[in-house]
């Protein structure tokens, strides 16, 4: 894990593929994050924070996306939810939005980031507006994005692009991110 260190002006947003991570901030936040939940960190005029893993007997594996705010001097946050496996599975749920929209986390960001899990012959897709950018990343499995073939690790940036198309998932589970151009 990492000890207590210290971030300024910028939105972190946690996202655990398996293990639990622990998090401990000088907000007074205590919170452990399992698969499924999303935490976000307004990093703002300054927080200092350490994570680690929850449990000594299993591995913790994470992404944490970094993005800049809307602005600088935020007052430092925190927001933490629970997006079960119903609501991923076959579709793109909306986890992280600047408006909160749809039970979303409320980013301060103009970025929206979207989870799911496909197999088979679940596909789904997400609108890109024009001047928008995508990103796919593949945290797992494989999938078709617009026809082009992803395995795990793999991560695609779209531009002029107007949708996100996905298919043919083998125990895929994709973040999509769709950001300001």
């Amino acid at each position: 894990g990492f000890g207590t260190h210290g971030h300024k002006d910028m939105e972190i947003v946690s996202y655990v593929l398996d293990g639990a991570l622990a998090h401990r901030d000088s907000m007074g936040q205590v919170a452990t994050i399992r698969p499924g939940e999303v935490q976000r960190m307004t990093a703002g005029t300054g927080v200092m924070h350490s994570e680690f893993n929850h449990e000594a007997q299993s591995t913790t594996h994470f992404l944490q996306i970094w993005l800049l705010p809307a602005a600088r001097g935020l007052t430092p946050g925190y927001e933490q939810k629970a997006f079960d496996e119903a609501e991923r599975r076959g579709r793109l749920r909306l986890v992280v939005a600047p408006d909160g929209a749809d039970g979303a986390i409320t980013l301060n960001a103009d970025a929206r980031l979207y989870a799911g899990l496909l197999d088979g012959a679940e596909t789904a897709q997400v609108a890109l507006a024009p001047g928008r950018l995508g990103y796919v990343f593949v945290a797992r499995g494989q999938l078709s994005l617009n026809g082009q073939l992803l395995r795990e690790g793999d991560g695609a940036a779209l531009s002029d692009e107007p949708l996100v198309s996905l298919a043919h998932g083998a125990g895929a589970e994709v973040l999509v991110f769709d950001l300001a151009g």
